[in-house]
């Protein structure tokens, strides 16, 4: 073989192209060169505090100082601009979309307002809009307590440390406005020194040592739930300080929560048209996600809906909390290898089939509710209705279990069926008794159906006066809000961190 030099003087043009080579070689080396030590520097500008502030620091463009990426991200959950196929992080009157609701919630506060839930950064303006809390106007108290607060703010652990937890729960919703004012943020997943993740509500560790086991002895990818579990869980309030409770003693099933709440004759409300003593389902998705197969497989809450982000140098988990179907490329394509349309299908498809079994018993429950109704006009005793009622409860109870889960037909497809099979049955048994009982009573006639194709039909129905309702709350909105954000921004005014 010649040497190169020998090459180049018989073929110029290759020393040429060799020199041209090594020129873009050496550029190229260089690019690369000058990326790591941009990303270098980014790395440490990221991490490098700018602020020292206290664990119970509320304010999370006070901790977004240290972490602008993550906080950045956190701002983005005021975005509403996703809507799926049935949900998303829109803005969605659900009970226009479902007026059956109506009838199902009839003497309880959902009957008057239930909407699709909006990001993180909504969440205290939520509270204060929805008619649930009412318009505690000149003295007037809310129906709500105050524990309505506890998964709202980081301004909770706050008032807790202050006052102490159980005097936190006590007393109506009206009477910490003024304090509960920061949206869900840092602080309610995070330890200031560390970053590490923290259970900061009592509520979950107190469910958790009850079972005999410590909270501790969670792992990083445990916590990475459970932070979430901190309020994404089914709750009541327990006695007269309404004690925010998990029914978790004897499992975390829906069969094995009715049990707890039979044992101690619990109910939320007396239902306005049936009176039977009725249970409502607050949002048990982990309880339902630790069902299904992602669960199984070891997947966490944000391994979907708070996938990892690479951005100048920084691997981070994205803080934009929302439906992992708005960025499907980050969620499911990372394990799954289908195009984008066939997922999108897979999960419809789940919906779909789930929300036909959904429908079905809500129609029985509706018309359940009516012939009970009837059944006490006709003289029905309460013996005779006690069975019925409590399979009216206990069916309902089911339904409710799946319907406010968020995301339950895809978390666990087969358990949410098996549920809602098992309350088309309990509906299905007490509608049977109640025609025996019209048998008894001589009247063997059809109950109509209630017209109630609209919210408003539906709630004129259940005796609902929107009108004052609706009054009342824009008045406690212009006229107590205001004082509650001058107040707190007044209190925050003499908060101290320090800028490094």
């Amino acid at each position: 073989m010649k040497p190169i030099r020998q090459l180049v003087i018989e073929k110029p043009w290759l020393g040429w192209a060799m020199f041209f080579a090594t020129i873009v070689i050496v550029f190229l080396l260089g690019l690369l060169a000058s990326s790591v030590i941009e990303r270098r520097e980014e790395a440490v500008f990221a991490y490098t505090p700018q602020v020292e502030h206290l664990q119970l620091e509320p304010r999370n463009e006070i901790w977004g100082k240290n972490f602008p990426q993550q906080y950045e991200r956190y701002l983005a959950t005021s975005d509403t601009s996703f809507k799926s196929k049935y949900n998303g992080n829109a803005w969605i009157d659900m009970l226009e979309e479902n007026p059956r609701m109506v009838v199902l919630w009839a003497g309880y506060g959902f009957a008057k307002e239930y909407n699709q839930g909006r990001g993180h950064y909504y969440a205290i303006e939520d509270i204060r809009n929805i008619l649930r809390t009412g318009a505690p106007v000149g003295g007037k108290e809310s129906p709500m307590p105050n524990t309505c607060w506890t998964c709202k703010s980081p301004d909770v652990p706050r008032v807790m440390e202050e006052v102490g937890v159980a005097e936190f729960y006590k007393g109506t919703w009206e009477q910490r406005g003024h304090q509960i004012v920061n949206p869900i943020g840092c602080a309610d997943c995070h330890d200031a020194e560390d970053m590490s993740l923290r259970i900061s509500r009592p509520a979950l560790k107190e469910a958790f040592e009850r079972r005999g086991l410590d909270i501790n002895d969670a792992t990083h990818q445990e916590m990475r739930s459970l932070v979430c579990a901190q309020c994404h869980v089914e709750y009541y309030f327990k006695g007269d300080g309404n004690y925010l409770t998990f029914p978790w003693d004897d499992g975390m099933t829906a069969e094995d929560m009715e049990a707890y709440y039979d044992s101690i004759q619990f109910s939320d409300w007396t239902h306005g048209i049936s009176k039977a003593p009725m249970l409502k389902a607050q949002h048990p998705d982990y309880e339902i996600f630790m069902t299904g197969i992602h669960a199984e497989r070891g997947l966490a809450c944000a391994d979907c809906h708070k996938p990892f982000m690479n951005e100048g140098g920084q691997k981070y988990s994205d803080h934009k909390v929302q439906s992992p179907l708005n960025y499907i490329n980050r969620t499911c394509q990372v394990c799954h290898r289908e195009d984008e349309k066939d997922l999108f299908e897979n999960v419809y498809e789940r919906q779909d089939k789930l929300k036909e079994s959904r429908d079905r018993l809500e129609k029985i429950l509706v018309q359940a509710h009516v012939d009970a109704g009837k059944a006490w006009e006709l003289g029905a005793t309460e013996e005779e209705m006690k069975d019925i009622l409590w399979d009216i409860r206990n069916a309902q109870w089911r339904w409710d279990f799946v319907a406010a889960s968020h995301g339950a037909s895809f978390h666990s497809p087969i358990e949410s069926s098996r549920i809602l099979a098992s309350g088309i049955n309990l509906a299905m048994e007490a509608r049977l008794n109640l025609s025996r009982l019209f048998a008894k009573y001589n009247f063997d006639g059809e109950v109509p159906y209630p017209d109630i194709e609209t919210k408003a039909k539906a709630q004129e129905f259940v005796g609902l006066d929107m009108e004052k309702l609706n009054s009342e709350k824009e008045k406690f909105l212009e006229t107590v809000v205001p004082e509650w954000v001058k107040k707190a921004k007044a209190r925050e005014e003499n908060y101290e961190y320090t800028v490094l």
